[in-house]
């Protein structure tokens, strides 16, 4: 059976999808529908379910395993289910959500052992204590949940897989630029999305919580990381724990884009261009997969909404 990558515009699809999520709009006609997520291990795919009745608000919630019939189509530039036919799954049919989530292309195992092995090169013991400490707190969250609700990294494991491959590209920013300081830019990117594991509800249906709507996982990693100061006996006003704050606090870079300042020292500005890089890399790729050659990509609403053109096999 077809994943949901795997379909082409106009394909039919019969299958078992998880409801990620499912959102209760009303459309200019004043009638109520349900905008859904649909989900397999491959990836995901928009849907919207018109006239839904009260009862079917109830009965198609987020982590849900459903039989969904319909077709793949293009909405706007982006690729979307058109659904025929919905109807939860019956007892003998695969039930389970686990078996419908998409998950990070590597294995917890090894990506736990390459942060274990950075955390001996942040030198300075007060970053390498927080570090510690903030991980330990949150490591089950820390390697289960996504980096995003949707834009980039949106599968189990995507917050530690981001992090994993930002820290690659830190290292050869370091071997390239040897006037970086390493310890402070490798705590910076371990701790720069950590209050994700705040803001978000976790892996199956991804939603922000209250506090990660209304505070936001900048400000929510800051307060973690003056709590740890407090449990570990550190100096809050110490320099160095100063630009660790700002390292997480700027790192989206342009106060628009939700950082209450912009990079003020050069690890800072680093650490933004990477999760940029990486953020793009992975929206790119996801999208990319999903296109043939000479085609353009859906839109891609992470990267100003611009669609981007699959060159045919150029070396």
């Amino acid at each position: 059976m077809k994943k949901i990558r795997d379909l082409v515009v106009d394909e039919e699809f019969q299958g078992f999808v998880l409801i990620k999520n499912a959102d209760v709009r009303v459309a200019k006609n004043g009638k109520t529908f349900l905008a859904f997520t649909f989900q397999d291990t491959s990836g995901s795919i928009d849907g919207k379910f018109w006239d839904a009745s009260n009862e079917e608000i109830q009965r198609f919630e987020a982590g849900r395993v459903v039989h969904l019939t319909g077709k793949r189509e293009v909405y706007q530039g982006n690729p979307q289910m058109k659904i025929y036919k919905l109807r939860l799954t019956n007892p003998e049919e695969p039930n389970d959500p686990q078996l419908f989530m998409e998950r990070a292309p590597i294995k917890r195992e090894a990506m736990e052992e390459e942060l274990n092995q950075v955390l001996f090169e942040i030198t300075n013991p007060h970053w390498n204590r927080i570090v510690r400490f903030l991980l330990n707190k949150y490591k089950q969250e820390f390697f289960e949940y996504p980096a995003a609700k949707k834009n980039h990294h949106a599968f189990v494991g995507g917050l530690a897989y981001h992090t994993t491959t930002m820290l690659h590209l830190g290292k050869s920013l370091v071997k390239e630029y040897p006037q970086l300081n390493a310890s402070l830019l490798y705590a910076g990117i371990i701790l720069h999305d950590l209050g994700k594991v705040i803001e978000l509800s976790g892996a199956l249906t991804t939603e922000y919580t209250t506090v990660g709507n209304l505070v936001g996982h900048l400000v929510l990693v800051d307060e973690e990381i003056t709590q740890a100061c407090l449990a570990l006996n550190i100096e809050q006003n110490s320099e160095d724990i100063i630009v660790l704050r700002h390292m997480v606090l700027a790192h989206h870079g342009q106060l628009d884009y939700g950082s209450p300042v912009r990079p003020r020292i050069r690890e800072a500005e680093v650490l933004h261009q990477i999760d940029n890089i990486d953020a793009s890399m992975q929206m790119l790729t996801n999208a990319i997969s999903k296109t043939e050659a000479g085609e353009y990509t859906e839109r891609i609403f992470g990267l100003e909404n611009r669609s981007f053109y699959v060159p045919r096999n150029v070396e």
